[in-house]
């Protein structure tokens, strides 16, 4: 490599343990080498290093996914990192993104000129792992998917060559990029179409868990007819009593309604906020809240919504697309995460779905939408091997409890782990994918990035 190029870094180096970092620490990485690219050539030169080594090829940004990734052993991970801001063009509406970067940045860049777009709810994630593995935001029952907002990328395939890929540039690879399951290429940038968001009203109330079942009811019923301005969340949480948790939460198990109503514009507030009264106070009329934080505020105020932790943590968890629950699934949702189930589980989530995450976009990608009526995620921290091996135990409870209601489908940004095929695609698009990757891929350099279940030759 010349002297411009990246330094690939070996284990005990700094380098290294600064390119392999993840956000969830029970899923570390161990490639055999690692390097930090900023630009497409410098990706080019890493691509290069790899095949002369005969090593395979890992990409990766901030680690949140690398539990459902395939081991590294022998490869060299390519991790991006942005040599540059968010552009936005207010007047098309459009961000451009350079691989590497957080969506807490796309949304202050886009805050500027009253725009919001379909971010995840840390604002710490990689927008493009994010954005191609689908991608589920408290926007979504409004815009869709937010794969759906891509417009076009920026990438250097394994065979070497910079391309620029859109709806009329070379569609086919834009096509399997956008939910094919990866293993196409390393993305240096992306742009996406931006929405006018001028006001949301957004936050999260909790309640002890004695009062679950009336809530959880309350809110089933509410979904079924819910305006597709809001998106929101039916947790159930047993959090640790640490500094950054406000003591009102640790005492024992919170059920929390978490969301965001969207207004577009200034004279949609006041109809937005009559959402949000009439769902909230069909929540605060069982009981008054421990904590309530919902708001009336800019966009920005979204990415905090969730709570999610700032800094990395050890997870393990589980992921199901589940169909309308009813009665009896409220029930057995309860009585494995509910009080007195016992669960060890951080958190037990419900996330909303329907509305325009459900209905296919003619102009999608692999994925454009999502058939299920909800998405079920959990998580339990995993400090040694006792804590791991109770929260992966109460998982598998808690999926053998919901099997009636499993679509068998899974949305890919929510995949917890690698025994979890991807289960996205359909067996036609999986084969018209895998064509895709063998075009830019011949050799397979990059086939161990395609996690189970997207690919039926790796």
């Amino acid at each position: 490599m010349s002297e411009t190029d990246p330094v690939v870094a070996l284990p005990g180096e700094r380098a290294f343990a600064a390119a392999t970092a993840v956000f969830n620490l029970a899923a570390p990485v161990r490639p055999a080498a690692a390097v930090t690219v900023r630009t497409a050539e410098q990706v080019q030169a890493a691509l290069r290093h790899a095949q002369r080594a005969g090593r395979w090829v890992r990409v990766h940004t901030t680690g949140h996914a690398s539990g459902s990734a395939r081991p590294m052993d022998g490869s060299l991970l390519i991790r991006t990192e942005p040599a540059g801001p968010v552009v936005v063009d207010p007047v098309a509406r459009t961000a451009r993104v350079l691989a590497g970067t957080r969506w807490g940045e796309v949304v202050e860049a886009a805050a500027k000129y009253g725009l919001a777009a379909p971010h995840g709810t840390s604002p710490t994630v990689g927008v493009v792992g994010f954005l191609l593995r689908g991608g589920i935001s408290f926007y979504g029952r409004r815009t869709g998917l937010a794969v759906n907002s891509v417009r076009a990328i920026e990438l250097v395939t394994p065979d070497g060559e910079f391309r620029r890929v859109s709806a009329t540039a070379d569609p086919e690879l834009f096509w399997a990029l956008r939910g094919g399951g990866g293993g196409l290429g390393v993305v240096t940038a992306i742009e996406i179409a931006l929405f006018p968001a001028a006001r949301v009203v957004t936050g999260a109330a909790f309640w002890p868990a004695a009062h679950g079942p009336e809530l959880l009811s309350r809110w089933l019923s509410w979904t079924r007819d819910a305006p597709e301005a809001v998106t929101t969340a039916f947790r159930v949480m047993n959090l640790p009593a640490v500094p950054e948790i406000p003591p009102a939460l640790t005492g024992g198990p919170v059920v929390c309604l978490a969301g965001v109503v969207l207004s577009p514009t200034e004279d949609g507030l006041a109809t937005a906020e009559r959402q949000a009264a009439d769902l909230l106070g069909r929540f605060r009329a069982v009981a008054e809240p421990v904590l309530d934080t919902w708001e009336t505020a800019t966009p920005p105020a979204v990415v905090r919504t969730h709570m999610d932790p700032a800094d990395p943590v050890p997870v393990v968890g589980d992921h199901l697309l589940l169909s309308d629950l009813g009665a009896d699934g409220a029930e057995a949702f309860l009585r494995v995460l509910g009080e007195g189930s016992g669960s060890p589980l951080v958190n037990a989530e419900l996330r909303q779905l329907g509305g325009a995450i459900a209905v296919p976009d003619p102009d999608g990608g692999a994925l454009s939408h999502l058939d299920a009526a909800f998405a079920f995620t959990a998580g339990g921290l995993a400090f040694d091997p006792a804590t791991t091996a109770a929260a992966r135990a109460h998982c598998a409870e808690v999926r053998s409890a919901l099997t009636p209601w499993d679509t068998g489908r899974t949305a890919p940004t929510l995949v917890e782990r690698l025994e979890q095929p991807q289960g996205h695609l359909s067996a036609a698009d999986v084969e018209r994918v895998d064509r895709v990757r063998h075009r830019v891929d011949p050799a397979g350099w990059q086939r161990h990035d395609v996690p189970p279940g997207a690919s039926a030759r790796y």
